[in-house]
């Protein structure tokens, strides 16, 4: 006789704190986006409905320069970030395995455990030497922070789809005399492709929303739109933050929907 099929869902108590848990999550999301529709001045008190704010937010031109700088360091951290990934992933899965390989895998994601505001920090001392030494306050500090923290999240897609792929494709593509760039250039990188683009995805939206690492490495008048919004609710809060938020919100989801359907598995 065969035994019953464990299940936690039949738990009691799982559905009422399932439920806790999703209103806890995104209650608080629904409200921003309700009240980014407020006509009223408070963002606590509704006055109506009215897409004024979003007016105002895009013909904001501190936003729309914070927005610009965003994207402009987002892009360069996702293509910088990815890059270095895809040549970490194919390092360490496309051979045999290494003594120390262990120990590259924690290095590479060492950025995701240590808290974010210590590599902010480490960056603020090690960029603030640097900026001493050459004079040099540009953007480049930025971008460069963004794409070294950014390695371990466009890594991992990368790698977990390098581990799905049967390796016996590029040996037989050798086998029939292709050299190892163009084993790589036809076979490898166009299956390869969907988790490069999920990764890229991932690191250019890390890369936007920060906030922490952005702060501590950027100099004046480098304001991006996370460090811009933080700067306006410190002086006044207004719905127009919150059609900002929703705005880059609806921005993210969308990204994270196209990360989901690029990295899920064929059924």
């Amino acid at each position: 006789m065969a035994k019953p099929s464990f299940s936690v869902s039949a738990l009691p108590g799982f559905a009422t704190t399932a439920i806790l848990v999703f209103v806890a999550l995104y209650l608080p999301i629904f409200t921003l986006v309700a009240y980014s529709f407020n006509a009223s001045q408070s963002v606590a008190v509704w006055g109506g409905f009215s897409l004024d704010w979003y007016g105002k937010a895009w013909a904001n031109d501190a936003v729309k320069a914070a927005t610009v700088r965003s994207l402009l360091i987002a892009v360069s951290a996702a293509v910088i970030s990815t890059a270095l990934a895809t040549m970490a992933a194919l390092g360490t899965t496309r051979r045999k395995a290494f003594k120390g390989q262990t120990f590259i895998y924690v290095m590479i994601n060492q950025p995701l455990m240590v808290p974010e505001i210590v590599t902010a920090v480490a960056l603020l001392i090690f960029f603030g030497m640097i900026k001493k030494a050459t004079g040099y306050q540009g953007l480049g500090y930025v971008i460069a922070a963004h794409s070294a923290f950014c390695i371990p999240f466009a890594y991992l897609p990368i790698r977990a789809r390098l581990e799905g792929m049967d390796i016996s494709l590029e040996t037989a593509a050798q086998d029939l005399y292709a050299s190892a760039w163009q084993s790589f250039r036809y076979v490898t990188l166009p299956i390869l492709a969907p988790g490069v683009a999920a990764g890229a995805m991932l690191a250019f939206v890390i890369s936007l929303d920060d906030v922490v690492i952005t702060e501590f490495v950027k100099s004046g008048g480098q304001d991006t739109l996370p460090t811009y919004m933080l700067g306006q609710m410190r002086r006044q809060l207004t719905p127009e933050v919150n059609a900002i938020s929703s705005m880059l919100l609806a921005l993210t989801v969308a990204l994270l929907t196209a990360f989901f359907f690029l990295t899920r598995k064929d059924e």
